[in-house]
C-alpha cells in the first residue's frame, strides 16, 4: 500500500484531508480499514475524510508527485 496525504478543496475556505492509495495486486483493503488505521495514527483534526484508489501516483519526469492531478482526481471522486 502506498498512501499520500493531500487536501481536497471543499468550498472556498475549507479543505478536507484525503488519501490516495495504490493497492498491491490481490489486496483486499477497504476504505474503512485505511481510514481507521490513519485515525489511530494522527490527531483528530488530521483524520482523512476520503480515500481514492488509483493505479499509480502521478509523477513528473523529475519524480515529484503531481499534486494538481491528485486534486483533479479528488474533485471527480466526490
Amino acid at each position: 500500500m502506498f498512501q499520500i496525504y493531500c487536501r481536497y478543496p471543499f468550498g472556498k475556505t475549507e479543505e478536507i484531508p484525503m488519501a490516495f492509495v495504490v493497492k498491491k495486486s490481490k489486496s483486499i483493503l477497504t476504505k474503512e480499514e485505511i481510514m481507521d488505521f490513519v485515525a489511530k495514527q494522527v490527531d483528530p483534526h488530521k483524520k482523512i475524510k476520503g480515500v481514492v484508489f488509483i493505479d499509480a501516483i502521478p509523477k513528473s519526469q523529475g519524480g515529484k508527485i503531481l499534486k494538481k492531478e491528485l486534486r483533479n482526481l479528488a474533485l471527480k471522486s466526490f
